[in-house]
């Protein structure tokens, strides 16, 4: 005789048989790339009311409540560490930086803001804003370089420029803003979309969102005297770094701005510092001149120097051709990080020779009486 299951007993079965169905489908979605079936839009009309408050009076007036169709969360947090705010400086370290602390302290981090802005059209989509104030405009601008570059070839960078506040980028899920003082950090998220819908619905809301906080951000537009003199010909796009001390890593060389050129077949850096005045500057020479190995290049209007880093086995040997013009100094230098030469988009290395000819060329302009 066969035997029947009860029905009381079967109808629970069925159920934890149909979710565990749903299941394996949602997951079957996402393995393929499909955004899987939408949850309710439990924040739809999150932005009715205009928005959310920022609950730090240090930083309230720079978050405008809604843009881009995104508003402040209203049922978000806003958490305040340093300077005039409720959290030490340090506890931003523990709760926020994911183990980044030491690169924001060594920009001279001096305080953060963190909340998150919500889609008022009801998705899940999500833009977690970090805003960080630093001690000093160079140091806030060192630190956005610092996280465009790197440390990779910008020539390989998947990040395009951002007209937002003094200088922005924008990757595929986040933008950056520096302005006088502060680095914004915006990032978007969405666990509904696919990775290419996700791209581009961070294309749509970040460059908006971040143009309208950059807006309200206080400070200077205009980028540190260093980083205006550095030749725009064969520049790779935010192909910047700024070190707001010990330029080229050499202790005591003081500020100093790098650019990174692909220019007519060959890789290379160019070098500008500029100093209050003359006697500075040749400070700077005089440092350069105590480096091991360096020597005095002759043939130029200048005073000059070349000077090497890396001894070509533990780290790549860098060579520079650098000179003293008025206040500031300048230099050529070669590009470690380009790849070998069956790489077509490493380029060549210059010469000694070739860079003292485009460091005359650079330099020329401030050398007419």
């Amino acid at each position: 005789m066969r035997r029947h299951m009860p029905r009381a007993r079967l109808a629970p079965l069925t159920t934890l048989l149909l979710l565990l169905g749903c299941a394996r489908r949602e997951d079957a979605a996402r393995e393929q790339g499909q955004a899987p079936p939408p949850p309710a839009a439990a924040s739809a009309g999150a932005c009715a009311g205009g928005g959310g408050g920022v609950a730090d009076p240090g930083s309230a007036g720079l978050f405008p409540r809604v843009a881009a169709g995104y508003c402040v969360d209203p049922n978000g947090e806003t958490r305040a560490f340093g300077q005039s705010a409720p959290s030490p400086l340090e506890a931003v370290c523990l709760q926020v930086l994911d183990g980044e602390c030491e690169v924001y302290r060594r920009y001279g981090l001096a305080r953060a803001v963190t909340l998150r802005y919500v889609d008022g059209g009801g998705t899940s989509g999500t833009v977690d804003v970090k805003l960080s104030r630093f001690g000093s405009r160079e140091g806030a601008f060192g630190f956005f370089t610092k996280r465009v570059v790197a440390d990779s070839d910008p020539a390989r960078t998947n990040l395009a420029g951002l007209d937002a506040g003094g200088a922005g980028a924008l990757g595929s899920t986040i933008a950056y803003v520096w302005r006088g003082d502060h680095v914004l950090e915006l990032t978007y998220a969405n666990d509904q979309e696919a990775p290419a819908a996700l791209k581009a619905s961070a294309a749509r809301v970040l460059p908006p969102l971040a143009a309208a906080i950059g807006a309200l951000l206080p400070g200077e537009l205009t980028l540190p005297e260093a980083v205006t003199k550095l030749p725009a010909a064969g520049r790779l796009p935010l192909g910047i770094a700024f070190q707001p001390r010990d330029a080229l890593d050499v202790p005591g060389l003081g500020p100093g701005a790098v650019a990174f050129h692909a220019d007519g077949g060959v890789r290379y850096r160019t070098l500008a510092l500029v100093r209050a005045d003359d006697a500075a500057a040749r400070d700077v020479m005089a440092t350069l001149r105590r480096l091991g190995g360096a020597r005095k290049r002759e043939g130029l209007p200048f005073e000059a120097v070349v000077v090497a880093f890396g001894d070509g086995v533990d780290a790549p040997r860098v060579e520079w051709v650098i000179g003293r013009v008025g206040s500031a100094v300048l230099g050529i230098g070669d590009e470690p990080l380009a790849r070998p030469a069956a790489d077509a988009a490493a380029g060549s290395p210059l010469s000694a020779d070739a860079k003292a000819e485009r460091l005359r060329a650079w330099a020329a302009p401030a050398t007419k009486p």
